[in-house]
């Protein structure tokens, strides 16, 4: 068995897909519409859609999906760099800082409010 991705769900795909591509800087891969895919591998899902799909049935509730218990971890080479291009543009949790392990990060939310964490490679 292979594991390919996460799935996030998002509220609106559009301002998901700005997002992705402008301020994180990935590439569209395939766009479906409710789906789509970057270039990276990363994928987001319209959460209205996939609810249905998964569930048979739509949310009547519109809010966030993030639930601050789930991290998409990214990776750059130059941490300082891409936090100076970020970090106004992003609700931070934090700036980057080195954690206990030795690896410096930085974390914000995406517009879903889903935790977004980038780190230097080990």
């Amino acid at each position: 068995m292979k594991f390919v991705n996460p799935l996030p769900f998002v509220s609106d795909m559009d301002r998901s897909k700005q997002f992705y591509s402008e301020v994180m800087d990935l590439r569209i891969l395939e766009d479906h519409g409710n789906f789509v895919r970057f270039e990276s591998g990363f994928a987001l899902h319209e959460g209205k859609s996939l609810h249905q799909t998964v569930f048979g049935h739509a949310p009547d509730v519109d809010r966030p999906y993030g639930r601050l218990n789930l991290v998409l971890y990214f990776e750059v080479e130059d941490i300082d760099s891409t936090f100076e291009r970020i970090a106004e543009k992003v609700e931070l949790i934090h700036e980057v800082r080195r954690e206990s392990w030795g690896q410096r990060v930085f974390r914000f939310f995406d517009p879903d409010r889903h935790i977004v964490e980038i780190g230097e490679p080990q």
